[in-house]
């Protein structure tokens, strides 16, 4: 069974900067630590939407709103795959809920999310 864990929410002042981990644990074998694996936030009154993806070791894509301030990175050792996502220049747009999504063998898992507030 695949879960995932999400950490490094928080509170933080516009300009400032937050690192999210999500620790997956229950992969095995030759995809583990490259299956595609994302983050998606959920703003206040909002549909949940990709913040940014990762696929293999280093194949990443990000929405638009993101592009130059977050990055996306990943982490495989034997049986855990951590992913990252360093937000920089964080501005109150970006406050959510952010959410870690892992795609493994046919099927999507998701975390159960960690709040990123971003204040004026």
């Amino acid at each position: 069974q695949v879960q995932l864990v999400e950490s490094g929410g928080g509170l933080v002042q516009t300009g400032g900067s937050l690192r999210l981990s999500c620790v997956s644990s229950g992969t095995s074998g030759r995809i583990a630590g490259i299956n595609p694996m994302s983050w998606y936030r959920r703003a206040p009154g909002k549909e949940r939407e990709l913040v940014a993806g990762i696929a293999g070791l280093s194949t990443t894509n990000y929405a638009d709103s993101v592009k130059g301030r977050f990055t996306i990175s990943r982490d495989s050792a034997r049986n855990m795959n951590t992913v990252y996502l360093q937000m920089n220049s964080l501005k109150p747009e970006d406050t959510g809920i952010y959410y870690c999504r892992s795609y493994y063998r046919g099927r999507e898992y998701w975390g159960q999310g960690t709040q990123v507030t971003v204040s004026a």
